[in-house]
Formats: structure tokens, sequence, C-alpha cells
């Protein structure tokens, strides 16, 4: 039986990506088929759609790094047909095919099993950027953070990492300042609960290795020089997430913030996450955030339309979240 997937290919340098008619005898090893009905573009995507990272690791390869759906065989314990499901990193898009199919199957290892109040459509317009945002509070609270500390700061404002944690940590109680290169966006972002909008600017030059206290804690996905002078400008014993490399994977910092203000560095890896702390970050999910919020992030589109948006995503020139209708 076949399905309609967006198949990425490489010929020499160049990476090309095409709607095809796939069979689903040619699918992977694994314990669950799953009937996707979601999936999402998020960063990483962007990059392996465009070859700006070796994300893909084997060709051709259906592409998407997370999906959600329901379960059609399983002889995984504790999954059975009719579950709701959602997949998020672990080997999609890079070792073993991804999301941006009509059907997947994977080990049964990858998914979790979706809370009652989570769609499977909610679930990719969280996708692994609103996981990965859960995943950053989750360090920030390990870190003793509360919404008495002080501000929390979200680099990358507009994306969906950005804009998902902008609306969680609003919603816990934390006054959150939003650091954007577009300004012209403020309003979106305060609809999501920023209290304050800053210029990206002011963080992206070579600073200083210690500034003036503003934060009691950060999530970041920008990196680089940003990453330095938010860590630089971090409150005593306060904690920064760094979960993205939008601006570079270097750090140009120094070990000052650490010593003189035992700041905690936090880093969040989504793709090989424990399963315990998978489903803790979605039991989380379902309960701290408003779904309202969630909806002013989205955007629908069709799998023939995710190629066109990976290069834009890499400019920063999505807002928020983009919902893939795998069957649209």
């Amino acid at each position: 039986m076949s399905f309609k997937a967006l198949l990425a290919d490489k010929a020499g340098d160049a990476i090309s990506a095409s709607i095809v008619d796939f069979d689903e005898k040619d699918l992977m090893a694994g314990d669950v088929t799953v009937a996707v009905e979601y999936s999402t573009v998020n960063y990483k995507d962007g990059m392996a759609l465009t070859g700006a990272a070796p994300i893909i690791q084997t060709f051709p390869l259906i592409a998407g790094v997370d999906f959600a759906g329901v379960v059609e065989a399983s002889s995984y314990p504790g999954i059975q047909v009719g579950d709701r499901v959602v997949a998020n990193s672990w080997g999609l898009s890079q070792t073993h095919h991804g999301g941006y199919a009509q059907k997947a199957r994977v080990s049964g290892d990858w998914l979790v099993k979706l809370p009652d109040n989570i769609s499977t459509k909610d679930a990719m317009a969280l996708g692994t950027a609103g996981y990965t945002a859960m995943l950053c509070i989750l360090a920030l609270e390990h870190g003793g953070l509360t919404p008495e500390r002080g501000d929390i700061l979200v680099t990358g404002a507009n994306g969906g990492v950005g804009s998902i944690a902008i609306a969680l940590l609003s919603q816990l109680g934390y006054r959150v300042v939003a650091s954007t290169g577009r300004l012209e966006e403020a309003d979106y972002l305060r609809t999501l609960g920023a209290a304050e909008i800053i210029d990206r600017k002011t963080l992206s030059e070579p600073g200083s290795p210690i500034a003036s206290e503003r934060w009691a804690g950060a999530v970041d996905s920008v990196g680089s020089h940003t990453l330095a002078n938010v860590l630089a400008q971090t409150r005593y014993r306060g904690v920064v997430t760094a979960c993205g490399l939008a601006q570079g994977l270097d750090l140009p910092a120094t070990v000052l913030p650490f010593i003189l203000r035992n700041v905690t560095l936090a880093g969040i890896d989504s793709v090989n996450a424990p399963q315990a702390v998978r489903l803790e970050a979605w039991r989380r999910l379902a309960v701290d955030l408003d779904v309202e919020k969630l909806a002013r992030t989205v955007t629908m589109v069709g799998l023939s339309d995710v190629a066109a948006l990976a290069p834009k995503i890499l400019k920063g020139e999505v807002q928020g979240r983009t919902v893939v209708n795998v069957n649209a």
C-alpha cells in the first residue's frame, strides 16, 4: 500500500525534496506503525532540507523530525491500536524515515501517548520546539528558579521555541523579557505573554565578560555572542538554558559568570532525552499551556509547502509554529 511522503535526496552537495508515492513495505524497522496526521516545520527541519547542517545522514530519506498520529499496528507493550501518539527527534530525519509522510513505522520506545487534552494537531503546534521549550522550563525549575526570583529572558522570541517558551513562562507567573530582531512584531509577543521587548542587537555583538545583572534566568536558542552576553547579565545563582545555535555554535564567553555569580548553564538535548523526561515534559505541557495562546502561534500548511519554508525558517522569516497537515 502506498502513501504520500516528502522524500529528501542528495546529488553532489545539493539536497532536493519532492512528494512521492512511498510503499509501506519500504518503511524501516519498528514495532509500531502510525497513521500520521500532522507534522511541523522546526529549525532543525530547515537545516536538514537545505543542507545547512548534516542532519540527514542517509539518502534518500523521508524528512521531518517529529509527527503525531494514531496507531495502526503495534507489537510494543503498552501501545495499542487506536492510541494517539507523538514522536520527537530520536533518529527521525537523520537515520530513520521521519514525519513528513502519511505513515510512519518506528520503535515504540520513541513514542509518547498523548494526554487526553492534547489533540494530534495541538501536539504538532507544540512539536519538537514546544517540547524543547518545556525541557528548558524543567531545567530552570531544577535549578531552583521561581517567578519571585526575577525576570526570565527568552531569545529568538519569534521562533518556535521562543514563542512557546514565552506562553508557558507567562502562564506560570514569570515576567518574561523577549529578545527579537523583528520589533515590528512586538504586539504578537505581548499577546503570548511577554512583558518587555528588547532588540536582539543589544545582545548579538561582542560584549563584556561580566555586566550588570538583569535576569534570573534565560531560555536561549541563539548561541554565540548572544548566549555569552546573556550569561554575563544573569543574576546571582541564575540559570540559563541553551537549546539552539541560530547565531552560531561558538561560545565566546569567560568563566566569570560561573565563578563570580554562581550561574548555571544547562544544556538541553531534545533528541536523546530519556523517556521519563519526555513523559514529564508532555504531562506538563498538558497542564501548563494555554491552548488559546498556542493557537495564536500556528500557521497550517500541506506537505507540498514544506520545502519552500525550509530556507525561510533559517532566515528568521517564519513566525511562531508551522503545522503540516500531511493529508491535506
